[in-house]
């Protein structure tokens, strides 16, 4: 009857656990904010501090770098997701980094990108395919409409499906057809004399700001907003990258 009993208490608890979230804690990621020749945002040192206090309130821990120099195969191995913060123009020095990098993504592991590191290592195909696009240009600091077009995944589920923003409307092309599209920018809301030109009416009155993709065995994603450094105090805007860091990690769904 003892023997009964406890191979039920087993079965319950093991029905309890299974049922659970998988847990974050222990997880490892870097944060790389590179920026080679060209324009630097103001904004890293505050989306870095966001990142790591999101990170923190889930137990995962962050190493942060702009030296391309930890892109090595050993280093890489004690990371469970890269997260590219506002990096821009040359994101490596060698091709060894690259490859490293690459090989890294295709490993199963997750990729992240926040705001212009879509417009990093701007001669490499693959690299856009990874995030998704190459940055173009953007329409001008303004207050502008984002549309959720997905409401389910974690990084906009807290999101309302309307919501006024203040930032740069960025522009991508060389768009990966993959890519699973999340938020998008109401064109309508946006004041820009030359998007008649680009986006024009590609995707009628909308232009993809957010999305994500399993690419190449890992997983990416990534969002245009962020341009201002006092965005990444938005309780909003946080909840938002949190559920990019968690999906890139396999936590949520």
């Amino acid at each position: 009857m003892k023997t009964i009993t406890s191979i039920l208490l087993l079965l319950f608890t093991f029905t309890l656990v299974s049922g659970q979230k998988p847990s974050a804690t222990g997880k490892h990621i870097l944060i790389y904010t590179k920026n080679g020749e060209g324009y630097v945002h103001e904004n890293i040192a505050s989306s870095v501090k966001a990142i790591q206090e999101l990170c923190g309130e889930e137990g995962i821990k962050t190493d942060v770098s702009d030296n391309p120099e930890v892109f090595t195969p050993e280093n890489l191995t004690k990371y469970d997701a890269l997260f590219f913060s506002n990096s821009n123009n040359e994101g490596f020095d060698t091709q060894a980094q690259k490859d490293a990098f690459q090989a890294y993504c295709r490993s199963g592991k997750g990729f992240g990108a926040l705001h212009s590191a879509n417009a990093t290592e701007r001669d490499w195909p693959w690299y856009w395919q990874l995030v998704g696009g190459k940055f173009i240009r953007h329409a001008p600091f303004q207050d502008f409409d984002v549309l959720v077009t997905d409401p389910d995944h974690p990084s906009t589920k807290p999101l309302p499906s309307r919501w006024t923003i203040r930032d740069e409307c960025y522009y991508s092309y060389q768009l990966n057809p993959d890519i699973h599209i999340l938020m998008v920018a109401d064109m309508t809301t946006v004041e820009d004399k030359d998007k008649i030109n680009y986006p024009g009416d590609t995707f009628y009155n909308s232009f993809p700001l957010v999305w994500c993709h399993k690419f190449e065995g890992g997983r990416q994603w990534y969002s245009a907003l962020g341009h201002e450094p006092k965005f990444y105090e938005n309780s909003l805007f946080r909840a938002h990258i949190k559920g990019g860091i968690l999906w890139i990690l396999g936590m949520e769904e």
